[in-house]
């Protein structure tokens, strides 16, 4: 049973009508008092509450009603109906335990989606099944893994994939971010329509709005033609948003509106479009303590992390190191023409031990150096131990520069310029040697105007 609070009755009608509608069992309650009270008696499996369900408009007497129903179950979801003026409380509502929040006037749709979404992760929080099990329900062809807390959230992507629940996946580069973007996409019932990749880290502030949104002739310029934003490309699929710990704070405004309330304005032009579209994100920051610290927005952190996915370093699931060597080793006996390649068990041990800051691309390079570097078809430890140090220099007694000598941005430069030098000029290899994403590498490139001819990845 659903639970839906307000004073509004018209409010309260038209949710119930609308939940009924769907097949929900549903009932009202106008005041605190008469909630409290259904919760205790009925137990209702989720509660729509409306922040100022008085005369007053605070919602202080909404926060006080959300503290004394996570005091009575704190797993019991809750969605917040709140407008524009009130997105501070739904922001403060979210830190005390709701789930969700929804502006009005709302949209049924979406609505009806984040209440499916809850109760579905409500009904399901217990099973745990097999790779086998969970390869026969979804398609996951692409992503390598039987480690627990792989196979765990395999199984959370796979509830709320079809679904149009915002997602927010979290975790260090190179962990496969992308792949289990692709996973909720084409797990989807989108998953015949567009999904659409695009990498905030590497748009420029100037930028943002064109390629976010589109432009019309003439809207700057060098304006010559219309062009489409990526929101419209995505219209009716997927869209995703990577490294979104990495926009500013003018933009982060602009993306939340059309998160918000998905609308938006071609640049240029002051009719407003509206967008259907699943947003799936991505970031290797922590953008809770970016909150916290004011460089991320709260609000835009709550919007886009309904289902909030944390995907564990390489390191982690050692035992999935093997399955991953594996994978790579029988695309490359194809890629190289050589179908005897195999790895020592020897070898293999070795690999599950090591540190990989990289995780999963580091692994998948030094696979493929080794490769290329050595003529044996058996793979050894020393096969990948000469390809591991990717700095020329494998002295362990590196020799830092005295205190005062040079300065951290120098030092930064020098480190930039040798990474490139090693890598033959391949941004993709000296970013990850460097422990930075592509986009981030190329930002310091321009920044301190380093030159460079880039080579082929």
């Amino acid at each position: 049973m659903i639970l839906v609070i307000d004073d509004d009755i018209a409010v309260r009608t038209s949710l119930q009508l609308l939940l009924k509608s769907e097949g929900y069992a549903v009932t009202g309650a106008e005041t605190p008092g008469e909630a409290l009270r259904i919760i205790k008696e009925d137990a209702p499996e989720l509660i729509i509450l409306d922040l100022n369900f008085s005369i007053s408009t605070t919602g202080e007497e909404g926060m006080h009603l959300l503290g004394d129903i996570k005091k009575l179950n704190a797993a019991l979801p809750v969605i917040l109906i709140t407008g524009w003026g009130s997105i501070a409380l739904a922001v403060q509502g979210m830190k005390m335990g709701a789930n969700d929040f929804i502006n009005k006037p709302w949209d049924n749709g979406h609505l009806l989606q984040s209440v499916k979404t809850l109760l579905d992760l409500r009904e399901d929080a217990a099973v745990n099944r097999t790779r086998k099990q969970l390869d026969k329900e979804y398609n996951f062809k692409h992503i390598i893994g039987e480690d627990p807390q792989m196979l765990q959230i395999l199984e959370t992507i796979g509830r709320v994939a079809g679904t149009d629940a915002s997602i927010l996946i979290m975790g260090e580069s190179g962990t496969g971010k992308e792949l289990i973007a692709e996973a909720v996409h084409h797990n989807s019932l989108r998953r015949n329509r567009p999904f659409i990749k695009v990498n905030l880290g590497g748009i420029s502030t100037s930028l943002f709005e064109s390629e976010m949104f589109g432009h019309i002739r003439g809207a700057f310029t060098d304006a010559r033609f219309d062009r489409a934003g990526r929101f419209e490309m995505a219209n009716k699929g997927t869209i995703f948003l990577d490294e979104i710990g990495d926009l500013d704070a003018g933009s982060q405004v602009k993306l939340l509106r059309v998160l918000q309330d998905r609308t938006y304005e071609v640049l240029g032009s002051s009719r407003t479009k509206t967008v259907d579209v699943r947003v799936v994100c991505a970031t290797n920051k922590n953008l809770t303590t970016m909150a916290n610290s004011g460089t991320f927005r709260e609000d835009l952190l709550y919007r886009i992390n309904l289902i909030t996915v944390t995907l564990p370093a390489l390191r982690e699931r050692p035992k999935d190191i093997p399955l991953l060597v594996e994978f790579f080793i029988n695309n490359l006996k194809q890629i190289y023409n050589r179908p005897e390649l195999t790895v020592s068990k020897s070898a293999m041990k070795w690999l599950q031990q090591l540190p990989l800051p990289g995780n999963i691309r580091q692994l998948k390079n030094l696979v493929e150096r080794s490769i290329l570097v050595s003529k044996k078809n058996v793979l050894e430890i020393d096969d990948f131990k000469s390809q591991l140090e990717l700095s020329p220099q494998k002295n362990g007694n590196t020799k830092w520069p005295g205190v005062g000598t040079v300065t951290l941005e120098e030092m930064e430069i020098e480190m930039i310029k040798r990474a490139m030098a090693f890598h033959k000029n391949r941004v993709s290899k000296a970013a990850t040697a460097l422990g930075l994403t592509r986009s981030a590498l190329y930002r310091r490139l321009d920044k301190f105007e380093i030159p460079y001819d880039e080579a082929e990845d």
